[in-house]
């Protein structure tokens, strides 16, 4: 592959892969958070496969491939099911409206860029200079699991925020070995089961998984 190639389609990713999170502040309906999920997923396996291309690393290749059947297959397939089985089409309204949460999703992706800067001037590579988009979807993933009412919603906050560190750490360190990267995959599976047990349980037992519902249950 060739470097202009090459930087074309990592900017191209890239830019999909922080537009998938900005989607999901957008939409409203579950089914297309998650849709929009395993798209992220496919565009970090994606970044992931071009820097195994540009590299020529069969690890790093090998990776790319686990991650896109980890997070663009089965991590969807688990939120799908969950979704189903609660009968919720709808996100509750969130504690900030979509028009404030965009504005938000643009001030956070700023703050990505000025944080990042220093790290991009010390080493200006074209991977580097992707770094940004990496830290602003870890920022979105943090205000999605502040800013969302249901239990669905903020395990969609959780895999943006793991997905943006997973970015990161692909785009500063030219790939992470595949032991690490299974074992954090394979934590991430056991937390999202772990949560789709706990949503079940909620919507049976409450009817529901409004989280501040079930705080004036508390009170």
């Amino acid at each position: 592959m060739s470097t202009t190639g090459y930087v074309q389609l990592l900017d191209l990713a890239a830019g999909a892969f922080l537009l998938c999170a900005v989607g999901v502040l957008w939409r409203r309906e579950l089914a297309a958070m998650v849709r929009l999920l395993a798209a992220q997923g496919a565009m970090l396996a994606t970044l992931a496969a071009l820097q195994a291309a540009h590299q020529g690393s069969g690890e790093l290749l090998a990776v790319a491939a686990g991650v896109g059947v980890l997070k663009a297959g089965v991590l969807p397939a688990v939120l799908r099911r969950v979704l189903a089985a609660s009968g919720e089409a709808r996100a509750a309204e969130p504690r900030v409206n979509v028009a404030a949460s965009l504005l938000t999703a643009a001030a956070l992706s700023l703050l990505a860029y000025a944080v990042s800067h220093p790290l991009v001037a010390l080493a200006p590579s074209p991977a580097i200079h992707a770094v940004p988009v990496g830290l602003a979807v870890v920022f979105i993933g943090f205000f999605v699991l502040v800013t969302r009412r249901r239990a669905l919603s903020q395990v969609v906050g959780f895999l943006l925020l793991d997905n943006g560190i997973a970015a990161t750490a692909f785009l500063t360190t030219a790939g992470v070995p595949l032991v690490v990267e299974l074992a954090v995959s394979l934590d991430v599976l056991l937390a999202v089961l772990v949560l789709q047990v706990l949503v079940a349980r909620m919507q049976t037992t409450f009817g529901g998984a409004d989280l501040d519902e079930l705080r004036e249950l508390r009170d």
